[in-house]
């Protein structure tokens, strides 16, 4: 009851549409009950007349009565169906942003514990389910509820004793959706859980299409697929059972209830205790109300796979993010002196720890370098710079301003980063170069790109820089994407660079027109270098060399080669690499 409620909140900003969707509804039910109720006098008054004079008079009234009533019926359910659906669509819009834009909020570490493709089905399968029972809720069981009221109450009116008969057969009809309700939200919740596997396998598998083949897994892949395709045909097939068991024993007790009926009021009518127009729109009235009980029955199969979905819903939208301004945070637009990293411990679990008690300054223009073994918490150190994890203990400081006291966008605006892995987005050069930039101007964004050695190769493309380069930019070379990635950062001119060394998976030639690129990125700025090849950072102002989360060494590449410790030994052993390269 609680996730529906919380469900029904989203209503409250269309409150106006939804109340004159209900008032709709309303003459929808007491226009359903008066064309039930003129079966009367069209019998009575017209086809068991005996006075033909004044069934002639009827007979010229009610043929058009009927025509308005049916036509005024069919606007007024236009106009339900219309607005209500409005609203259920509205609100399924609204929640879908919301659920993305939570997301997208979340710290990194709560991306490190989910599977992609099970965040993609909340977003698409759970919030449409979730559609189904706004929708349902405000249009087919609002309008079904006011329709067997409108009905019990004309039943009533037509004849008391008939209609309590039928209210004791009415609580047998409703049990069968109580009991199979319970049985088809046990069933979507499984069936939701293996749809976010199956989307999570169609992620890993199109995104890694090029290792699959490469490793002949095609035959693993399909057998893996199939196997979470069974099991959520395996659920469908529980709630097929639940509906599929309810709706004849709803029919079977409603046939019961209405032989009965039939039997009780035949009789009526021979001993001539009721009229045979009352009878038959007894009949009508009793027929009309059977669908809408099914109705409800329907209804609330769908309402308990939606509220499956909700529940799945709302756990990610109560996540907290680790990661969020707090209050008092201050704007800061600018950097001037030195970024500090004081004593700074963390661990992406608590109970083992990453970076170990680091301290080390970088000043504004310095080239400060990262080097260490694979493992020993270089790249760590960059994503506590860019806050997209906080310390467990320590302080990173901005011009003595704590990192957790700048507000997160400016933070960020502050650093630029370009990472080994270049993230690039199925959209044209141009939109991938300015992205971040909501207003760009296009001759600032050539002249990136030809900061980047990029330029050239772009305006040989079919479309130059309009062209679409396909999803993470497959259509370009890696040579190619890291230069259009270092262009985003140049066009950025963000005055702190964090460089995860981007030339080490490049042949010759490519190496060398992205690291001229990296040059001119690096002018004028500070630069937090994560070096893998020493080669690259034999002028850095300093170097630390980091190892199991600790400093171990910091100097400059002359100084630390006089000492002959771990940055000597790595350096020995990428120079023999190297000479054998060259052999």
């Amino acid at each position: 009851m609680k996730t529906y409620l919380r469900l029904l909140n989203y209503v409250k900003p269309h409150i106006k549409r939804m109340l004159l969707g209900l008032l709709c509804m309303v003459f929808t039910a007491l226009l359903t009950a008066l064309s039930l109720w003129i079966i009367k006098p069209v019998v009575d008054k017209i086809l068991a007349n005996p006075d033909k004079e004044q069934a002639k008079y009827f007979l010229s009234i009610l043929p058009f009565a009927i025509i308005i009533i049916y036509a005024l019926k069919g606007i007024t359910i236009y106009c339900q169906h219309y607005l209500i659906d409005y609203v259920g669509n509205k609100i399924i819009l609204e929640m879908r942003y919301a659920l993305y834009t939570h997301i997208t909020n979340l710290s990194m570490s709560f991306f490190n514990n989910q599977k992609i493709g099970v965040l993609i089905a909340r977003i698409t399968n759970d919030v449409s389910m979730v559609q189904g029972a706004i929708a349902n809720v405000m249009g087919n069981i609002i309008g079904s509820c006011l329709n067997i009221i409108g009905l019990l109450g004309l039943a009533f009116y037509l004849n008391w004793k008939l209609a309590l008969i039928s209210i004791i057969v009415f609580p047998l009809a409703v049990y069968p959706v109580i009991i199979f309700g319970k049985k088809m939200k046990a069933a979507a919740r499984g069936y939701q859980e293996k749809f976010g596997n199956i989307t999570s396998i169609l992620n890993e598998t199109f995104n890694g299409i090029r290792i699959v083949k490469a490793f002949g897994m095609e035959e693993y892949e399909r057998k893996r697929f199939k196997e979470e395709l069974h099991k959520i045909f395996d659920y469908t097939m529980r709630g097929v059972r639940a509906a599929s068991m309810a709706s004849p024993i709803m029919e079977t007790i409603g046939a019961i209830g209405i032989s009965a009926l039939i039997w009780y009021a035949g009789t009526a009518v021979i001993k001539e205790e009721l009229t045979t127009g009352t009878f038959f729109a007894f009949l009508g009235t009793l027929t009309s109300l059977y669908p809408q009980i099914k109705k409800l029955n329907d209804m609330n199969n769908v309402i308990q796979q939606a509220l499956s979905a909700a529940e799945r819903i709302f756990s990610i939208l109560d996540i907290t993010p680790d990661i969020a301004d707090t209050e008092g945070v201050k704007e800061v637009n600018e950097f001037n002196k030195e970024v500090e990293f004081k004593n700074v411990r963390f661990g992406y679990i608590k109970e083992k720890e990453v970076i170990k008690g680091v301290n080390f300054i970088i000043k504004k223009g310095q080239i400060f370098a990262v080097v260490g073994q694979s493992g020993s918490g270089k790249t760590t150190l960059a994503d506590l710079l860019a806050r997209f994890y906080d310390v467990d203990s320590g302080e990173i400081l901005i011009d003595g301003i704590n990192i957790k006291d700048i507000k997160i966008q400016c933070l960020r605006k502050l650093i630029g980063i370009v990472t080994q892995e270049t993230i690039l987005f199925n959209d044209t050069v141009k939109n991938n170069i300015a992205y971040g930039h909501k207003e760009y101007d296009e001759e600032k964004i050539i002249k990136a790109a030809e900061a980047a050695n990029a330029h050239d190769f772009i305006i040989e493309m079919q479309e130059g820089y309009n062209t679409i380069i396909g999803d993470r930019g497959v259509k370009l070379s890696g040579g190619q994407r890291q230069r259009i990635a270092i262009a985003r950062a140049i066009l950025r001119n963000p005055p702190i660079l964090i460089l995860d060394e981007a030339t080490s998976s490049l042949d010759s030639e490519s190496e060398i027109l992205v690291q001229e690129a990296i040059n001119n990125l690096m002018k004028n700025r500070t630069t937090f270098v994560i070096a893998h090849r020493l080669s690259t950072v034999q002028h850095a102002d300093n170097i630390i060399v980091i190892d199991d989360g600790k400093i171990v060494e910091q100097g400059k590449h002359s100084e630390l080669i006089k000492n002959n410790g771990l940055y000597t030994k790595l350096y020995n052993m990428q120079f023999k690499l190297n000479k054998n390269e060259e052999k």
